[in-house]
This record gives C-alpha cells, structure tokens and sequence, in this order.
C-alpha cells in the first residue's frame, strides 16, 4: 500500500500528471479542496476561515488566539485517519506538508523550475505575462507563509521531500515517468514502522488538540504512548506547569507516560496559558511607540491580547487584510487624523468597535467619533483597568453580534 504526496509548483502541468499518476496506480486524488470540505463537515467549521488558515499568512493576532494551531490540528487527525485507511492516495496540495516524513509510504514530491519558464508555460496555458507573474508570485508568497509556520523553512526546499524533479522542459508524461521510475525503485510500502508512524501521527494530533483547548501551545511527540511536550524556557513556574500538563495528557487514551521538556528561546514574552473567552484581536493604534508598548504589555498581563501600529496608514492595511475585532485608537497622529481613520474602519469593516483614546481631542472630535460609530471615547491619561473594562466590554458587543447572525 503506496501513497504520493504533491507539493503545488507548477499547476499548468499538474492536473496532466495527477491524472497519469493516478490512473496508472490506481491512486484516489485527494486535494486541499477535499480537506477543506470534510474538515468542514466533521468539526463544523467555517470552509472559508479553513480556507484563509490554509493559504493566507499567519495573522499577527494569532499569538493570542492559536487560530492557525487550530486549523492545522484539525487538518492532521483528518489526514492521520486517511493514512490508517486501506487506501492508497495521490495527495495533492498544501497539505502533503502535513505528512510526516517518518511515514515511509508516502513518497513526498515537489517539482522544480526557473521562474521565467513557470511564467512562460502560464502564458502557454492562456494568461498574460502580467497575470502569469502575479498569479505565481500570490502562489509563492502563500505556499512560504505555509512552510514557514510549519518548519520554518522555505517551501521549495528540499529537506521537505523525498523527490524533486526538474521540470526543465518535459512534459507531464515525461515528468510523471520520471515520479514512477522512482516510485517503482524506491521501497514505498506500507509497513509496520510506517504504520507506527501514522498511529504516532494521530496521538500527536490528539495530544496537540487537548493542549490547544485548554490554552497551551507545545510541541508535541510521540513514540507509541510515550509523549514528550516540548515548552518554552520562558515558562514562569515550570515545575506548576509541567505537572498541570501531564495531568493533562495522561487522561487521552493510549498514553502511558508524559515527559515535559523545554527548549532556549529568545522571545520577550513569557509563556502564557490562553483564555480564550477574552478580547485577543485588539489593534492599538498610536504613533507614541513607548506608551503603545507599556500599555499593550500591561494589557496581555490582563489576557487582553493586543498588536500595536503607529499610525493610520499601518492601521487601515492592516485592518485589510487582518481584520482586528477591537482597535483602540489616537486622534492626533501624522499624516491621517484618527477621525479619517475611523470613518475608513467603518467603512472597511463596520464589525470592528473602535475605542477612541486620545489626550489631545476637543468636544466636535467626541461629537463626531460618536457619530461615525465609535464605541467609546476615552482621554489620556487613562486608567488601565478603566481601558481594559472598556474593551472587555466592546468585544462582548463583537461577539454577541456573531452569535445573532449565525
């Protein structure tokens, strides 16, 4: 039982080999497509946020919600089932990121080429050079983000493969005899360390699962029900928090023993348990650096998860392409004033509450931000218990008017 898994280079060529490699193994295609619907259908979960975890970059609020630790769990004890499965599969797509290489039956394979002749067989296929070259430079800049939440690594680099072939000038028949030759040479079976390896595979997922709902993030292995969390050196209380996890993980079946390690890591930030029933997509917007890292910090001491910009350009790119669900923000900042700013915001994205927090604004300014559909309008200096009421309070009204409209 043999299993191909695609990395997504070259689409001109790829639907014609996916169609010679299947038909000629006898392989069932399964694409990011497949993935995104029945991840859908078994966790309930909304196909375009899948979608946008899959193939969008990671969001800077994610650090406090875990939402693309989440997505990618939810994606691997789907895929785990796939490979315990009697079938053989041509995987095609982001997910074949997903495979462990320890997973010997699965031959992992990216194809390669120069960017022009990338360009040029789009152009083959219909495109113009221009769209040729926004439509590879879009797939590239979301197959990085991918890789790099992943491993860190580039995604055409070839420590994440089994394969790789030039593409050069061949066509799909070529290239796909070229897949089968080492295919046939190669000892991609289905064996009883591979196995193993899948069943390793699940109860990582499964550990990573319970380890997500509860607020933690580790990382996470397995050796048949021996597991080993790996946690950051900046954990406060590391004997606490070890034994909080094991307790934890000892209750999942299959688990025999827990051993809680950590790792060197330079990050600023303490490592810390998520809450997730509080605000953490919250935008500071604020062009004084010093008080937007002293009153962020102070705010992530109180669970309240927030990213800071320094003026209102930033702010409304941001907003964007990553939408916030609460911004916090000045009034007097160069370039855009924060009244232009909010009138934008509500027109982008007229979910997102914004808290008006100034030390320079005047009766007309309050008048007008009120008007527009601010939530709240606040001075400087502010209280940060008074702040932090006040976006506990504008996040519930976010999320109260999700729960109405669905």
């Amino acid at each position: 039982m043999s299993s191909i898994a695609l990395f997504p280079c070259l689409p001109t060529l790829e639907s014609g080999i996916i169609g010679e490699l299947s038909s000629t193994l006898t392989l069932k295609v399964y694409t990011d497509e497949n993935l995104l619907q029945e991840t859908a259908a078994q966790f309930d979960a909304n196909p375009e946020r899948l979608r946008k975890m899959l193939y969008s970059k990671t969001s800077v609020f994610n650090q406090f919600t875990l939402e693309r630790e989440k997505t990618v769990n939810m994606f691997r004890l789907l895929l785990a089932d796939k490979l315990s499965s009697p079938d053989e599969y041509l995987f095609y797509g982001f997910l074949t990121s997903l495979i462990s290489p320890r997973i010997t039956e699965v031959l992992r394979v990216l194809l390669v080429d120069k960017k022009d002749r990338r360009i040029e067989r789009a152009m083959a296929e219909g495109l113009s050079k221009k769209d040729a070259q926004k439509n590879i430079r879009n797939h590239d800049i979301s197959a990085f983000s991918w890789t790099d939440f992943l491993f860190q690594k580039e995604a055409y680099d070839s420590t994440l493969y089994d394969l790789l072939v030039p593409a050069e000038d061949l066509n799909h028949r070529q290239i796909t005899k070229e897949i089968l030759g080492y295919f046939h040479k190669t000892s991609v079976l289905r064996t009883a360390e591979s196995q193993k390896a899948v069943q390793n595979m699940k109860l990582v997922a499964q550990t990573e699962q319970l380890l997500l709902n509860n607020g933690h993030k580790a990382e996470v292995r397995a050796d048949g029900g021996n597991i080993t969390l790996v946690v950051p050196n900046t954990a406060l209380n590391f004997s606490g928090l070890k034994k909080d996890l094991t307790q934890l993980v000892k209750q999942l079946p299959g688990v025999e023993d827990v051993t809680v390690e950590t790792r060197k890591t330079y990050a600023d930030n303490v490592y810390r348990q998520q809450k997730f029933e509080l605000p953490s997509k919250v935008l500071f917007v604020d062009d004084e650096r010093d008080f937007v890292q002293t009153v962020s910090q102070r705010l992530i001491s109180r669970d309240v998860g927030t990213y800071g910009v320094y003026d209102g350009k930033e702010a409304l790119e941001l907003i964007a392409e990553d939408q916030p669900e609460v911004m916090v923000l000045d009034l007097k900042m160069p370039g855009l004033h924060g009244v232009e700013v909010l009138r934008k915001t509500k027109e982008l994205a007229p979910e997102i509450e914004v808290i008006i927090l100034t030390g320079h604004g005047t009766t007309k300014d309050m008048d007008e931000c009120m008007r527009l559909g601010a939530f709240a309008y606040m001075n400087k200096p502010v209280n940060i218990e008074e702040l932090s009421a006040t976006i506990k309070a504008a996040n519930d009204k976010v999320h109260s008017h999700k729960v109405a409209t669905t």
